[in-house]
């Protein structure tokens, strides 16, 4: 298949659906944590071989995980004033920070992968 050129705006948007960012093909994932070689669809190399491909990805997965769970305890602080629920602040800020690096894992990964895509062209 002929590769799709596209912009970093597009790119980005078939990332956040887990799909290949060039092509959009859905189905680059074999589960939640474990991405496919290559793009069944556009043959699109997911992992170039280089040791540090993916370290921008986990960098990114760490920022966005910590985010998550930081704005939400702030805006439902702000909800709740002047008398915060400081357990149940505290209980769902723990729980948030525990589960938003497996929740947001195949997004960052991909997202990764489109902004790799935008800035550093690759020939199939």
């Amino acid at each position: 298949m002929a590769q799709s050129e596209g912009t970093l705006r597009s790119y980005i948007a078939r990332a956040l659906r887990r799909h290949c960012p060039r092509c959009g093909g859905h189905d680059i994932w074999r589960s939640w944590f474990s991405l496919r070689d290559r793009c069944p669809n556009c043959r699109l190399e997911l992992d170039r071989g280089e040791s540090d491909h993916f370290y921008g990805a986990y960098l990114l997965n760490f920022v966005v995980a910590e985010l998550i769970p930081a704005i939400a305890f702030v805006v439902a602080l702000i909800v709740t004033w002047p008398s915060p629920p400081w357990t149940a602040l505290t209980w769902g800020a723990i729980i948030l920070v525990a589960t938003a690096p497996f929740l947001t894992y195949p997004f960052t990964k991909t997202i990764w992968l489109a902004l790799d895509l935008a800035f550093r062209r690759e020939t199939v």
